[in-house]
């Protein structure tokens, strides 16, 4: 999290911000890792994770009109149980590849748009087409 963090105070720093699909697809990376990190937090399904998993999934309630619904779903049933902490490690199992693609993307649309830079250099002038 420090690296991504990092990235993100030199992206606004730089003003990357302007590259909206690039900074965008990088806000979904760090969704999608702040999951993968929650969701491993769950596995031990300790006291705490029990806790935790309840607490944050019952965030989702505040959907409107959607938002029982949503909840049961990610539960799997009513309560945060067995099928809770089974869909949590399935999910837990694929965010890699899923941040990995995400990742391709976020390059490709960087390789289109060019990086800010500290010096200003124009990186569109060397730029090799894929």
């Amino acid at each position: 999290f420090i690296c991504i963090y990092l990235h993100i105070g030199r992206g606004i720093y730089y003003g990357s911000y302007l590259y909206t699909p690039t900074w965008l697809v990088g806000v979904i990376i760090l969704f999608l890792v702040m999951g993968a990190a929650f969701m491993g937090y769950v596995l031990p399904w300790g006291q705490m994770s029990f806790w935790g998993a309840t607490v944050i999934t019952n965030l989702l309630s505040a959907v409107p009109y959607l938002g029982v619904d949503l909840v049961q779903w990610v539960w799997g049933g009513f309560a945060v149980d067995n099928a809770t902490l089974t869909r949590f490690f399935t999910f837990h199992f694929l965010m890699p590849f899923i941040v990995a693609a995400a990742t391709m993307i976020h390059l490709l649309f960087l390789h289109q748009t060019g990086s800010n830079n500290p010096l200003g250099i124009n990186s569109k002038k060397d730029k090799i087409p894929i």
